[in-house]
């Protein structure tokens, strides 16, 4: 198969699988009617999906450098398709918690093999071309599952079977197809098969400023969406939902220009500003100050952080990166999930608006935190050491 010709086949698959993540996000609000349960258990159920997650990018992040990369996109295509079928039979909120997890472990599987598959197929001078074909596809694919689901619903009307999830169970099964003639890559049959992550030198502040971005987009997708329910205003919510990641996907290119140092500031910068803009919105009831403040911690998000954060952790580890991007994973999710589910409960307690207030004034100080720590870190002055490397001095 032609090199380019792969790298599209391999895009495409990553698309399908993040673009089933959310592709039941606008139907929060009916499965928890249907089941009788409060914002706690939403977001529980949309944490989930960590649950799935995280045990992956521990325990099996490096497992196709053993396997090979075809087999590992190919699982995560079929759990996708599965996750979608079990609450099209099952509409309901536990049947939500399983489909999320069965989710998390095809997106774990995913993106930690595509991030090493893509510079195999692409070639090894073009690392940062492959992250922004990684990043692009799979910002689609989380934000356009969404979007297909609320236009669905606005041409449908109320329903649990909308038409996106149809055309996910057709897109599927060609896309596995795809998957099998992608190029074979050298496996490692001496690596073991459960391989922790790892954290390359020196990029934990883009681990850390990818974990503060996108717990401002968890709770664009998890919690904005109940609170535009509770206004009238819920057919919007897949709009939102594909904002928050879209927008992010339209600023890559120009975070592609940056330095990946440069790129990952610039979004420490807009994430608080930009959910402050989202905040205010909800507060004087403007949808759109809400949509505006949407797009601003898309782009910080989506666009410059998690493209220079992938660049960056790649980079750092060109003989592991399937490890590499495990490792840089694991700080996005958390960050993806616990925010989302103590909001959770402090919206049950104290409503939705005081709980993102409280999330506001927290990504101020955590934000303001990290970039201090970063600067003091890297203005140590450095010291030669017996081996001739360079030490902080003391």
């Amino acid at each position: 198969m032609p090199r380019n010709l792969a790298a599209l086949g391999l895009a495409l698959c990553l698309f399908l699988v993040t673009f089933a993540v959310n592709l039941q996000a606008p139907l929060y609000g009916a499965y928890a009617a249907q089941s009788d349960v409060g914002a706690t258990a939403v977001t529980i159920a949309f944490a989930a999906y960590v649950a799935g997650l995280m045990p992956t990018l521990l325990c099996l992040g490096g497992i196709s450098d053993r396997v090979g990369r075809r087999g590992p996109i190919i699982v995560a295509l079929s759990l996708a398709a599965a996750a979608t079928a079990l609450l099209t039979i099952w509409p309901h909120w536990s049947s939500l918690i399983i489909a999320r997890v069965m989710l998390g472990v095809g997106t774990g599987l995913a993106t930690t093999t595509g991030a090493a598959f893509m510079p195999q197929i692409m070639g090894a001078g073009r690392t940062r071309s492959a992250a922004l074909a990684v990043t692009s596809a799979t910002s689609l694919g989380f934000g356009g599952g969404a979007l297909a689901t609320g236009i669905s619903l606005g041409l449908q009307g109320p329903t649990l079977f909308p038409a996106s999830f149809l055309i996910l169970f057709i897109l599927t099964p060609c896309l596995m197809v795809t998957a099998l003639c992608l190029p074979r890559t050298s496996r490692d049959a001496s690596a073991p098969v459960l391989r922790p992550p790892i954290f390359p030198q020196g990029s934990w502040i883009f681990g850390v400023a990818l974990a503060l971005a996108w717990s401002a987009t968890g709770m664009t997708i998890a919690v904005v969406p109940l609170e535009l329910g509770r206004r009238g205003l819920g057919g919007w919510a897949g709009l939102v939902v594909f904002l928050a990641i879209f927008t992010g996907f339209l600023c890559q290119p120009l975070a592609r220009r940056l330095s990946n140092r440069d790129a990952m500031l610039l979004g420490c910068l807009l994430v608080p500003g930009g959910f402050g803009v989202l905040l205010l919105g909800m507060r004087l009831d403007s949808l759109i100050a809400v949509l505006a403040g949407t797009c601003i911690t898309s782009a910080a998000s989506y666009g410059f952080t998690y493209l220079a954060a992938l660049a960056e952790v790649c980079a750092r580890a060109p003989s592991d990166r399937a490890r590499a991007t495990a490792g840089l994973f694991l700080y996005a999710y958390c960050g993806f999930s616990l925010p989302v589910i103590a909001s959770g409960v402090l919206a049950d307690a104290w409503g939705l608006l005081p709980a993102m207030t409280a999330f506001c004034v927290a990504i101020i100080a955590l934000t303001g935190a990290a970039l201090t720590w970063w600067r003091y870190r890297t203005a140590q002055p450095r010291i030669e050491t017996p081996t001739g490397r360079k030490a902080a001095r003391p």
